[in-house]
């Protein structure tokens, strides 16, 4: 877990907030919650096989004084999810913030349909849970990539579209959700960046399309590192929402827009 970026949140500035950031255990989700708790937040680190990984990031934030639990979960199973937020109850009685960071599909030997299962249906799931847990005042904030928001518009690396479409499904899929949630007082915003330096979806792809990165890297003048990336989704949980809900970060020249 990379520390290079300062954090963006104000020390003490979301004292008592309870936050679920979904994935992290590691990468842009561990560095996302380690923002949250030095801000005063009581973390909820997520995985779905890293226990280790996760127990350690809430040893480190409790060493620093900070509050946080790790709670292992399956997206796609229902009762693993559910489990999750009965936790969640238990330990903290609700939940103020929800980050629905992770997502994949370039993993080998999870069936055909597991990138759409977990990138559109797993997220769904996610917040239906969460909402029996969140006040009026409580944010949603998904994570997404340009090369999955401007899917429709914009192609990407062969490797990659299967994941892009199914993220971008996702996103659609939450978006249509806005007006109940508006109607519940909860704020919701997609936060979309480049391809993140570091990622273990980064990683894959270059070993599936060696240079691949690199070429994207030149195109895009720079990429985000995890720990920046990870600071523009802290900021965005609780800066105001733009009225379309939607971040992009960094240069999208490349990324044709969809028509109004």
């Amino acid at each position: 877990m990379a520390d290079t970026t300062p954090n963006p949140l104000a020390p003490g500035s979301l004292e008592g907030v309870r936050v679920l950031v979904t994935g992290s255990s590691r990468g842009v989700g561990a560095d996302t919650v380690r923002y949250f708790a030095e801000a005063g937040a009581k973390v909820v680190v997520n995985y779905r096989n890293k226990a280790a990984r996760a127990e350690k990031l809430v040893a480190k934030i409790r060493e620093a004084g900070g509050t946080a639990i790790a709670v292992g979960a399956d997206l796609t199973d229902p009762e693993s999810l559910a489990a999750l937020f009965d936790t969640i109850r238990a330990e903290y009685g609700g939940l103020d913030l929800l980050v629905l960071n992770a997502s994949g599909g370039m993993e080998s030997g999870m069936g055909e349909d597991y990138a759409l299962r977990l990138n559109r249906d797993a997220q769904v799931a996610a917040l239906r849970g969460a909402l029996e847990l969140m006040p009026a005042g409580a944010r949603v904030v998904f994570v997404t990539s340009h090369q999955a928001h401007f899917i429709e518009t914009t192609p990407t690396m062969p490797e990659y579209e299967p994941v892009a479409r199914s993220k971008r499904a996702g996103e659609d899929a939450l978006v249509a959700l806005v007006p109940e949630l508006d109607e519940r007082g909860i704020g919701f915003v997609v936060v979309s960046g480049d391809m993140i330096e570091g990622t273990i979806t980064a990683t894959l792809l270059d070993r599936l399309n060696p240079g691949a990165i690199e070429a994207r890297r030149e195109e895009a003048g720079r990429l985000y590192s995890v720990s920046e990336f990870a600071a523009e989704i802290a900021k965005a949980a609780v800066e105001d929402v733009p009225a379309d809900h939607l971040v992009l970060l960094g240069d999208v020249s490349g990324f044709t827009p969809l028509p109004n």
